[in-house]
């Protein structure tokens, strides 16, 4: 039987022990991370079975991963403003529709509340106070209706930063060993950091998230790597004969 816990060891439970996470970094940072560890260890491993040349695989992959980090970078800004202009656009949908067309908006508020469970008079105090204030009446129709929520314009530029600079941290992963390592040892060493980087990061998100740690990782790291070594396979068969 569990000893109920003061409200003290609740709170410390709750900001603490359990707290709760921003998915949006996280996912940020996974993103970043996977892309530019399945996408260079593709390159530099392509590169490595079609010229065996140790500096060509750097010089490729350096290339990628620089030109990889900036296009992620951008490609994140650009989606969180898009997100933004979403969710406003419809905010202002909203607000007009329930100026132009309020029985209709009260109609689906009702539907909402009643779909799950609610009904009677209860169901008619709720439908009432929500729909007195429409500000809580928009914002109950943005998150009910339309399963959208808040973006702020101002975390464009975080998702960017923190998008590029893991996909450099993770490009960086299967390039190392080819900086110290002679090239048929590079590769396969270069899988190996990368299959175990991946599977961390799979682990790491289930178990700030949902989800069973080994299994996530797991699935990252096939996936992965199986993913990585498409650019292998385009190595061995465009393979460059050795200049005489």
């Amino acid at each position: 039987m569990n000893t109920p816990r003061s409200l003290h060891e609740e709170l410390i439970h709750h900001n603490l022990t359990d707290p709760h996470r921003r998915g949006s970094g996280l996912s940020d940072f996974i993103l970043g991370a996977q892309d530019g560890l399945v996408n260079v260890l593709g390159v530099v491993l392509g590169i490595a079975a079609a010229t065996s040349d140790a500096r060509v695989v750097l010089v490729a992959g350096l290339a990628t991963t620089f030109a990889e980090s900036i296009s992620m970078g951008a490609v994140a800004f650009t989606t969180t403003l898009a997100d933004a202009d979403l969710y406003q656009s419809e905010r202002e949908r909203e607000y007009r529709h329930i100026v132009e067309a309020p029985k209709l908006e009260t109609k689906e508020i009702r539907d909402i509340y009643e779909r799950k469970g609610f009904n009677g008079e209860l169901l008619d105090r709720i439908v009432e106070t929500i729909t007195a204030n429409e500000n809580v009446w928009v914002a109950v129709m943005m998150a009910e209706e339309h399963q959208l929520s808040p973006v702020d314009r101002k975390t464009a530029m975080r998702a960017a930063w923190v998008v590029g600079l893991s996909a450099i941290v993770g490009s960086l992963v299967p390039i190392a060993p080819f900086m110290f390592l002679p090239i048929s040892t590079s590769m396969w060493m270069s899988v190996l950091v990368t299959a175990l980087v991946l599977f961390a990061i799979g682990a790491y998100k289930a178990r700030v998230t949902v989800g069973k740690p080994m299994r996530s990782g797991m699935e990252m790291m096939l996936i992965g790597t199986i993913s990585a070594l498409a650019g292998y396979l385009v190595g061995v068969l465009l393979k460059v004969p050795p200049l005489p």
